[in-house]
């Protein structure tokens, strides 16, 4: 199994902006780090921006 690397990111958001990010993200059992990149990556799906595939994200998937 490869490790994958990650990247960290810091940026400042409205306290209510996160407070309703740290909702979303426990409706759907995920972290608040995940609940970005899921909702990044579903962005960048709808309007075209091509995001790299990562071995974590195709480990035990069909699909590549």
């Amino acid at each position: 199994m490869a490790t994958t690397k990650t990247a960290t990111v810091t940026f400042r958001i409205d306290p209510g902006v996160k407070e309703a990010l740290r909702t979303a993200a426990a409706r759907e059992h995920r972290s608040i780090a995940n609940m970005i990149e899921v909702l990044i990556r579903d962005y960048c799906q709808k309007n075209g921006v091509a995001v790299p595939d990562s071995d974590a994200n195709t480990e035990g998937t069909d699909e590549k």
